[in-house]
């Protein structure tokens, strides 16, 4: 496999940008110019000696705004771990460089729209949860790379990389073009990454989980729902957990992914928007499509669906049984499990029905092994596809139960637990295990619903508690302001990082100025007002109590009126992107 170079110098002149190489033995310097933004290698004598030098660790690539180009860069990583003998990274730190020297060539409008765009480009970046490895694919599972031919093995990370895990693919759009760039950049994923050493029985053994987001339909909790029409399924993460001991190593791959047809969740004010299924688009296409590709990639399908059998939700776990029985097809089998009325009133011993009712699928499907002489002995031939409303809490519960079940074969077969033990015996690793699991849930969340995960106290402990309930409504009420108040923001800099929306030079004005109706500052401002007037005549009372009370029942009704007026016109208050088109968000 061709590596990326580990690290780097960036030297800045007013023409170009040169970025060493500073790996032992390299002499290339790519060379960028700042006018032309025309990329070649060049050599180390090249770098004018006046040059602004500072090191970088790698490069994420580029981006058109109005100003014109940027270049994006990792200033400050930090190391995670080793996989295989390789080193994991996760990006701390970025730096989004201006081609140009000066913006005095724009108008004010564009100037602002310009701040606008790079504020959004930093909000991703500032999203945590980006890794990277300089000579090692982390876009594929242990079992997909060990399946490849002789000819992919020689490809450079970026051709080889699995492109829908690769956050900066249109960041690198450039560099894909010129295979002679491809040693200085590689693919980053979002997710998340633990590696830990761990011991049981004086046996230590390297487990790892691995979580990785897909870009296809990317975005956040109630913008992105569903799929698209080429099948990408909302908030997809393929999610790999991997041990490693005296030379033999195995894996379990779980995914999880938003329920797979056209369906929306809008914000409007309320606390939890009813969904609605698309009535128009013929369901069955992309819903095949999704399957399609699951079973191209992972093999037979089991669908763990984990929402509510009544109220809003029952119309979606109703359409999703009918889905798979019109699919016919015998590689995906429908398992649903009503997992707020099976662990209603604290009971979570209830999960185990579920795990129960899969034990014989996931014996059958397995999981990914080799031995210490690099033999495959066992290959996972099945997936579990969990999905609650955001697949987060619910689902992620879920899966640490299976992982836990598929980690207790997979020490049996490496020889680290003896047989008639249990990883739940094993004190030390057991609280590894499920902070490790609890982290993951709460990585996951940030990024789709910018809040932690709830039911985390479950996962940490094994055991609901008040504590847990209690910070589960504090989650909640930061979640019901994010989806409402700031998440269109949060969508828009999705698209425009990941090239769902392109800027057009040519357009000199941008959907970021689109008016506001009137009501949108009218309405909060009446009901502001009468709400204050209300207390006011409550703390400063009349003559007479009827007068007080007249007062109070006036602008008590005008305040009561005006919020009623707002929540029925709700989706005219909320924060909702500006950039997309309509119909990629319905």
């Amino acid at each position: 496999m061709a590596t990326a170079y580990e690290s780097f110098n960036l030297h800045t002149t007013p023409e170009k940008f040169y970025i060493e190489a500073c790996d032992d033995g390299s002499n290339d310097v790519l060379s960028i110019d700042r006018v032309s933004t025309e990329m070649i290698v060049t050599v180390r004598k090249d770098i004018p000696p006046l040059a602004v030098t500072r090191p970088i660790c790698g490069i994420m690539g580029t981006i058109r705004l109005v100003a014109g180009t940027y270049l994006i860069v990792i200033t400050k990583k930090k190391k995670v771990g080793d996989l295989l003998g390789h080193a994991m990274w996760k990006a701390m730190d970025f730096d989004v460089i201006s081609y140009k020297k000066t913006v005095l060539h724009l108008t004010d409008n564009q100037m602002q729209d310009n701040k606008a765009f790079l504020s959004m480009i930093n909000s991703v970046l500032l999203t945590d949860g980006f890794y990277f490895a300089t000579d090692y694919d982390l876009t594929h599972t242990l079992q997909r790379l060990a399946n490849t031919s002789p000819e992919f093995q020689e490809m450079s990370l970026l051709e080889r990389a699995d492109q829908r895990f690769v956050w900066n693919g249109h960041l690198l759009r450039e560099f894909m073009a010129q295979p002679e760039l491809h040693r200085f950049a590689y693919p980053v994923v979002h997710g998340f990454i633990i590696m830990k050493s761990c011991c049981i029985n004086g046996k230590i053994f390297d487990w790892n989980i691995i979580s990785r987001r897909s870009c296809f339909r990317a975005g956040v909790r109630y913008y992105v729902r569903g799929i698209d029409s080429e099948g990408h399924a909302a908030n997809f993460v393929e999610t790999e957990q991997i041990v490693q001991y005296n030379g033999g190593k195995a894996s379990f791959v779980q995914t999880r992914g938003s329920i797979p047809f056209y369906w929306s969740q809008r914000p409007n004010l309320k606390y939890k928007p009813k969904p609605q299924i698309s009535k128009t688009i013929d369901h069955l296409d992309g819903f095949q499509r999704h399957f399609d590709s699951q079973i191209i990639i992972y093999g037979k399908q089991v669908i763990l669906n984990l929402i509510d059998q009544k109220g809003s939700e029952k119309q979606l776990e109703q359409a999703f049984d009918k889905m798979v029985s019109s699919l016919g097809n015998g590689m995906v089998k429908y398992i649903a499990f009503d997992f707020h009325k099976e662990c209603s009133r604290m009971r979570w011993h209830r999960l185990q029905i579920l795990v129960d009712m899969v034990t014989e699928m996931q014996d059958e499907y397995g999981y990914f092994l080799v031995d210490v002489d690099g033999n495959v002995l066992v290959q996972q031939e099945g997936m579990f596809r969990s999905n609650c409303m955001d697949c987060l809490d619910r689902t992620n519960v879920i899966q640490s139960l299976l992982a836990r079940r598929s980690l207790q074969s997979q020490l049996e077969r490496l020889g680290v637990l003896h047989m008639g033990q249990r990883i739940e015996d094993q004190a030390d690793f057991e609280k590894i295990y499920k902070n490790a699991w609890a982290d993951n849930a709460n990585a996951c969340a940030k990024q789709y619903a910018g809040t932690g995960a709830l039911k985390t106290d479950f996962t940490r402990t094994g055991k609901r508690t008040q504590w847990g309930l209690v910070m589960d409504g504090w989650n909640s009420m930061i979640r019901y302001y994010k989806n409402n108040f700031s998440d269109g923001f949060r969508q828009d800099s999705i698209d425009l990082f990941l090239g769902n929306y392109a800027i057009d030079e040519a357009d000199m004005t941008t959907p970021l100025h689109e008016p506001k109706d009137w009501k949108f500052l009218t309405l909060p401002i009446i009901m502001v007002v009468a709400f204050s007037m209300c207390i006011i005549c409550l703390l400063m009372a009349g003559d007479t109590w009827t007068e007080t009370l007249a007062y109070v029942l006036f602008w008590g009704t005008a305040s009561f009126v005006t919020a009623g007026v707002i929540l029925f016109n709700g989706r005219e208050f909320v924060d909702a992107p500006k950039l997309v088109q309509k119909e990629k968000m319905d």
